[in-house]
């Protein structure tokens, strides 16, 4: 059997299918006509094993409850993605199944934090990991990220120490590779931010979901940096990224440690939560299985489309700078050099040049003046996006 989606260049009319990035527009108060690069998912049709998987099932026509066990082929399909992707040796011991990365997150939170502890994270970051420590009712503790001329970002070890230990915190939520700003952290920065952790007795969860998509370097999973951080982390991954499943809802995560585990898993009981999504589960092991092809077709496509962004940038948006993101499908676009304030330039990108984008302020005050686009869609869309970009700059002039 043969991979049948392949054409990345195919415009999928996701209108009307109850789509966040496209339905959503007017309720979230934009332009009902607004041409959408902001939610991080893709505007591909996914691997046709998956389509096939899913086929099967709802031919079977029967959802009950389901499960995974040993030797049903599930946990050898996600082991064998890891080995063979990122050589790296996971045991089933480790494995747990979640509804997501941001539900993983948050059971984390209250598995390893009491009400008004710590937890801190280096922003800009995914902008859901504050709101879910705040609402969660602890202590959201913020490292800012360093950021030099080049747009290029470092962690502050010194800062982040020095608030680790000011503020007691309990957990830190590494995003690795880093979303928005698509840093792929070496080994001796992971190194680095481990030691400081293990020091002060700081779980780490380290959010791992874009890790198939490196530019630039290798992607290190932090719990294999040092084995002595597998005592104190969770890793959590998910083909939601690599495959545009985040609609199934189905994630794995790592946990070496066992007594950590434990409170894992309490906490997750303590949801209701019971079997997974059996669809997700299909989803997922297809993928896993049988996916390498599409992916590898799907990587080099938006591999294209960042190169066209970046030279785009370069040489058509005066004022517009763009650091090549070593990992992510994701660009984070710096116009601080026009001086907008962000009102303004809000309105540039919404009013004049007709996009939603995810606006930096939101992954935190060190965003304000970047916006960050989705460049996992067809390249036409992404040169329409980046035509508008020039246009709205030129008007505002």
């Amino acid at each position: 059997m043969a991979e049948r989606h392949l054409n990345f260049d195919e415009i999928i009319d996701r209108r009307n299918t109850k789509c966040l990035k496209y339905d959503f527009a007017v309720k979230r108060g934009y332009p009902e006509d607004v041409l959408p690069l902001w939610v991080a998912d893709m505007d591909f049709k996914t691997s046709s094993y998956v389509e096939d998987a899913l086929v099967e099932l709802a031919h079977q026509n029967i959802y009950g409850y389901t499960n995974t066990q040993t030797g049903d082929g599930f946990f050898d399909a996600v082991a064998g993605w890891m080995k063979r992707r990122h050589n790296w040796d996971v045991e089933e011991r480790w494995h747990f199944k979640t509804p997501g990365v941001c539900f993983a997150i948050a059971t984390a939170i209250k598995a390893v934090t009491k009400p008004g502890e710590s937890v801190i994270i280096e922003q800009p970051v995914y902008y859901p990991f504050a709101n879910i420590i705040k609402d969660t009712g602890r202590n959201l503790v913020i490292s800012d990220l360093i950021c030099d001329e080049n747009d290029y970002y470092t962690m502050d070890y010194e800062d982040f120490e020095k608030k680790v230990v000011e503020n007691k915190v309990k957990l830190f939520i590494l995003c690795n590779p880093h979303n928005p700003v698509g840093r792929v952290w070496s080994k001796e920065e992971l190194r680095k931010i481990g030691e400081i952790c293990k020091k002060n007795n700081v779980v780490v969860f380290s959010d791992e979901i874009h890790f198939d998509f490196i530019w630039e370097g290798e992607h290190n999973v932090f719990q294999e940096v040092n084995e002595s951080f597998r005592e104190f982390t969770i890793t959590a991954t998910a083909a939601s990224k690599t495959f545009n499943l985040a609609g199934l809802q189905q994630s794995n995560l790592f946990i070496p440690n066992p007594a950590l585990l434990r409170k894992f898993r309490h906490a997750y009981n303590e949801t209701g939560l019971d079997e997974p999504n059996i669809a997700g589960i299909a989803a997922v092991q297809a993928a896993y299985e049988h996916g390498d092809e599409w992916f590898d077709g799907v990587r080099n496509y938006i591999r294209s489309n960042i190169e066209y962004a970046f030279e785009y940038v370069k040489n058509e948006l005066p004022g517009v700078k763009m650091n090549r993101p070593q990992g992510t499908y994701l660009i984070w676009l710096d116009f601080r050099e026009l001086g907008l304030s962000p009102k303004d330039l809000e309105d540039l990108i919404v009013k004049k040049a007709g996009l939603w984008l995810d606006r930096g302020r939101v992954f935190g005050k060190a965003g304000e003046g970047f916006e960050r686009i989705n460049a996992a869609c067809p390249k036409s869309v992404l040169k329409e996006a980046l035509n508008r970009i020039k246009t709205g700059i030129s008007n505002d002039g």
